[in-house]
């Protein structure tokens, strides 16, 4: 049988399980409800974009004794105006804000576990180290998940194996994205992904096979290695990230790519402020780049969301952040803050493509809601236009 006939059957069997659940055992609810408005001010267009959107995110999941369990959720995303371009409504005179329409579901799986090892069959969500390759883009309104098989593996306390094999990745654009290709994509991927945890840090090996069906030239094959881990200071601490990767053509990608990628970050705590500086790097060679189709974007070279598709001449992103916690009586340590700065420029030539600032406050409400403002300020040196983002955002989780 087909992975994606097991898939659909997995998909048939969740979705059946909620009746089936109300005679006795009701398993586990969750619920999420999030209003966004985002505003962005492209100097590529003559209109701002206003977007007002609403996602509720219902699911339900069961474990029985025997370790089998299995898990539904369904998304919906509303549109409260028409002020932007989603991708579904059509609105091409007002910038990108893609939090289209959606009515679908997110995830559908079932699932096996034991003492040292699991299986899960499904659309599930699949979020790996700091998602700079794989994630699910929790930022946006409707995440991205997968239809796949996942497996993993805890041989001993300190190692953890993990692979996974794709079958299709759900976009953020959703179900009613006027392109095809930003609805979903076929693929036939295989993720492996080792994790040791050792006294000099946490070393991680992965090779992520992608053959993209749709998209024959997303097609890649990348190697890498990780490396992060923190030490004491006295009362302050220093932790380090030290990532590189290879990344080359693949199946049926008609590109003679060959692009490579290392990170370097190094972070200080002091009290509640922590405080980063980073460069990272994609290679670019002008007729390919090093590219990461399937990762959470957002949290990558700004939230202006500029660098999405890696240019053809490659980008290095060299960034300093800080992130902390203040407040006082009932709000002690409950409001976060991030303030960041990047300059970007090309891999090849060099050439500048721009500065950008990001700054974020988060704060709870009454009712067990969350709030969130965040700003992204991107300044052209001859890449895209200047570009400012602002969002308000509320957010309920149950």
């Amino acid at each position: 049988m087909k992975l994606r006939h097991c898939i659909a059957l997995a998909l048939a069997c969740g979705a059946s399980q909620p009746a089936l659940a109300q005679s006795g055992d009701t398993g586990t609810w969750t619920a999420n409800l999030r209003y966004r408005h985002e505003t962005v001010d492209d100097d590529a267009f003559a209109r701002t974009a206003d977007a007002d959107t609403l996602r509720l995110r219902l699911g339900w999941s069961r474990a029985f004794a025997s370790g089998f369990s299995l898990g539904i959720e369904g998304e919906g995303v509303a549109e409260l105006n028409d002020r932007f371009n989603s991708g579904a409504n059509g609105e091409t005179a007002y910038p990108t804000v893609l939090d289209a329409r959606a009515l679908e579901v997110n995830q559908a799986w079932v699932g096996w576990r034991g003492q040292r090892a699991g299986v899960v069959l499904g659309r599930q969500r699949i979020a790996l180290d700091n998602q700079r390759f794989i994630g699910n883009v929790g930022w946006r309104q409707n995440e991205q998940t997968f239809d796949a098989l996942a497996v993993d593996a805890k041989p001993s306390e300190k190692v953890t194996l993990r692979y996974y094999y794709l079958d299709r990745v759900h976009r953020v654009a959703g179900d009613d994205a006027l392109s095809a290709l930003a609805r979903e994509r076929s693929l036939h991927g295989h993720l492996a992904n080792a994790a040791w945890t050792a006294p000099v840090g946490t070393l991680v090996g992965y090779a992520y096979l992608l053959e993209d069906r749709d998209v024959a030239t997303a097609s890649t094959r990348t190697l890498g290695l990780r490396w992060t881990g923190t030490r004491a200071l006295g009362t302050d601490s220093f932790g380090w990230t030290l990532e590189g990767a290879r990344q080359r053509d693949h199946a049926n990608n008609p590109l003679d790519a060959d692009a490579g990628y290392w990170l370097a970050e190094a972070a200080l705590t002091r009290g509640a402020v922590t405080g980063k500086l980073g460069w990272e790097h994609l290679g670019g060679d002008g007729g390919s780049a090093f590219q990461t189709p399937l990762a959470t974007l957002h949290a990558f070279n700004g939230w202006a969301d500029k660098f999405g598709t890696t240019p053809l001449d490659g980008l290095e992103d060299r960034y300093a952040l800080a992130t902390g916690k203040f407040g006082s009586g009932r709000l002690q340590d409950k409001l976060a803050w991030t303030i960041a700065f990047h300059d970007y420029s090309a891999d090849r030539g060099g050439a500048g493509y721009g500065t950008e600032w990001n700054a974020s406050l988060g704060f709870p409400l009454p009712g067990g809601l969350t709030g969130l403002v965040k700003l992204a300020d991107y300044r052209s040196d001859g890449f895209a236009r200047d570009t400012l983002k602002a969002w308000f955002q509320i957010e309920w989780t149950h």
